[in-house]
């Protein structure tokens, strides 16, 4: 699709990130239509070009409107933007389904895996839509919806089986102020994504609970070996967990108080109940309700994650915030190799080592790197 051709699509869910994507759309050309489930705040939208719920004092552009009608949303949309709660997206996709026909696009803007059947969301879209995989795109990135919709400046990866798809959908997903990149690594973007949230609870908690830096620091960093052992188990490629989809939203995700998942680890660090934590928050924080999945999944194809243990943990009540930081690395008392440069470890530390070596030293050669990766 050309970009001088006026694209026109939908984006379906008006929460920040929902709204926030209709921005860096219509920034970028196309003429976007969001649905809303409330009218008033469809109006809103259309009327005011504001959303006031979720992005204070951000002025949304012209040729972004909104309805409640999800049909009229969806009418002649060549691409379709899916930004609603993870686990309500196969009720969502039941009513989308009619009006999906066989040319059109579809994006899934969620982190999170389906409770019960620990589907990625871009699994949920093609089973429920029954429409070719390689019709369908995910996007991800150290993406804050706030800071995004007040045009600093940040950058996504689209992925998609079908590298043809996953450029279409960026051709139309940048601006002035998006830069947007392609791969075709779907499973390692999604889990990215998801797993992200997973270690931005646990920073949260400790950020609650008042531990520093340090602490934070080796979370991160062992998060991301957990998050690479489990993605590459899965079938993902291990630079994509180094790559924007995992260290850049992981470090994003971390240390921002604008991340909802980082304010609901902080809460339970405070000593608020999960229950508790969930009625406070104003918007769904996507790591709560993927932990258990995840760790269903990590189990049955026997990968550790004691950080994820941890939190689920603290989430379950049987562990107290403040115990949690000691037993973040290993449950063991026995001394461990770090696993990060050593290829006889299994999955996560080597080739973690390996992607970091393997772009240096095209650097040093200099050779850039590969597109679409």
């Amino acid at each position: 699709m050309s970009r001088k051709t006026t694209a026109r699509v939908a984006v379906l869910g008006t929460g920040s990130w929902g709204t926030t994507f209709g921005k860096i759309l219509a920034d970028g050309g196309s003429q976007v239509t969001m649905w809303a489930r409330r009218p008033e705040l469809a109006a809103e939208i259309s009327k005011s070009h504001r959303n006031s719920d979720y992005l204070p004092g951000v002025l949304l552009p012209s040729n972004l409107t909104a309805t409640a009608n999800l049909a009229d949303a969806l009418k002649g949309a060549q691409q379709v933007f899916i930004a609603v709660p993870s686990q309500s997206l196969r009720e969502n996709l039941v009513a989308i389904r009619p009006h999906i026909d066989d040319t059109v696009i579809v994006v899934s803007l969620m982190k999170g895996v389906e409770k019960g059947s620990g589907l990625r969301m871009s699994e949920v879209i093609a089973q429920e839509l029954d429409i070719d995989p390689a019709r369908i795109a995910v996007a991800s990135g150290p993406n804050l919806a706030l800071e995004i919709a007040r045009e600093q400046p940040t950058a996504a990866v689209v992925s998609s089986q079908s590298l043809e798809t996953a450029s279409a959908v960026a051709l139309l997903a940048r601006n002035k102020y998006f830069r947007t990149f392609v791969n075709t690594d779907v499973i390692g973007t999604e889990f990215g994504g998801v797993l992200k949230n997973l270690i931005a609870v646990a920073i949260g908690i400790v950020d609650g609970v008042g531990y520093g830096e340090n602490t934070k620091a080796s979370i991160i960093t062992r998060g991301l070996v957990e998050m690479t052992d489990f993605a590459v188990a899965q079938g993902a490629k291990a630079e994509t967990l180094s790559g924007l989809a995992g260290l850049g939203d992981l470090i994003a995700t971390c240390q921002s108080p604008l991340s909802r998942n980082n304010t609901a680890g902080r809460l339970l660090g405070q000593g608020y109940s999960f229950p508790a934590v969930v009625k406070q928050m104003q918007q769904t924080a996507e790591g709560l309700a993927s932990v258990a999945p995840v760790l269903e999944l990590a189990r049955s194809i026997g990968v550790e994650m004691p950080i994820v243990e941890q939190v689920k943990q603290v989430l379950d009540g049987t562990l107290d915030p403040k115990d949690i930081a000691p037993h973040l690395t290993t449950d063991s008392d026995e001394p461990q190799g770090e696993r990060t440069n050593d290829d006889r470890e299994a999955p996560g530390g080597g080739v973690v080592w390996r992607s970091f070596k393997r772009a240096f030293d095209q650097l040093r050669n200099g050779r850039g790197s590969t597109p679409g990766n």
